[in-house]
């Protein structure tokens, strides 16, 4: 990889009490890319996520080694925790909608950071909910609650919410779980477009889905990394790495 990029773990290893998660990862994720972790059931991806927001340090017993930088910033070198989370949207697999309309809940944070002119913020929730592929559905029944949505257009909502704030850097835990095939290829179309405003992370179990996708992928099995590189290396029927090659193809997962 060339030039500074947006994200970099040095040695990151993650326990929870005497269970270990993660195991030494490192990697660096460019700037305006998708960037790909895929791996088994509890290789520790969901809770790499966790660590570049600092969620982590809610969880009791968590302890978390080595480095993560954003821009070449040691994220735990002091600076408010919150102004970070407001730099990366998350969603996780499991939609959470705010207890208020479709409305606010995409509103929410750009009120929080001060944004009060109502034309302004009909602009943002259009935008947000267009990309997050909900806006057609959506669209004459903003001021219902957003809890009485269906799930897979709750999973959509937690998507706009997440792009509301304008984040530098959008975290996907497994996005498509509940969204039928069609909605997903045309979020997974808005995700790359989206790259050339934003650095994307995106954890996928569908192992296909990475490699439309991303521009590089990263490999854990066991809280291990087992491998990292640029996509079309890593699905390549040359790749030299014979775990990776036998779980791209289905040999075990």
């Amino acid at each position: 990889m060339t030039g500074n990029p947006k994200i970099s773990l040095q040695s990151l290893s993650v326990r929870y009490g005497r269970k270990s998660v993660l195991r030494n990862i490192s990697f660096a994720v460019p700037a305006n890319s998708i960037f790909a972790i895929i791996g088994p059931a509890n290789s520790g991806k969901t809770t790499l996520l966790k660590c570049l927001n600092r969620t982590i340090e809610i969880i009791a017993g968590s302890h978390v080694d080595g480095q993560i930088c954003i821009d070449g910033l040691n994220i735990h070198a002091g600076g408010d925790v919150y102004s970070l989370r407001r730099r990366i949207g998350m969603v996780f697999p499991l939609p959470v909608g705010l207890p208020m309309s479709v409305f606010d809940n995409v509103a929410y944070a750009p009120r929080m950071a001060g944004v009060r002119d109502k034309e302004l913020l009909g602009h943002i929730v259009e935008d947000c909910l267009t990309k997050a592929a909900l806006w057609d559905e959506v669209k004459d029944r903003l001021d219902s609650l957003g809890s009485m949505l269906s799930g897979g257009q709750q999973q959509r909502l937690t998507i706009a919410r997440a792009l509301s704030h304008d984040p530098e850097i959008l975290c996907l835990d497994e996005f498509s779980i509940a969204i039928d095939p069609v909605t997903t290829m045309r979020i997974e179309d808005m995700l790359v477009e989206l790259k050339e405003r934003m650095t994307i992370i995106l954890v996928t179990n569908l192992v296909q889905q990475a490699r439309r996708l991303s521009d590089r992928t990263c490999f854990l099995n066991k809280g291990e990394l087992v491998q990292e590189g640029p996509t079309e290396e890593m699905f390549g029927d040359s790749n030299a790495n014979r775990l990776t090659y036998d779980y791209v193809r289905g040999v075990f997962g």
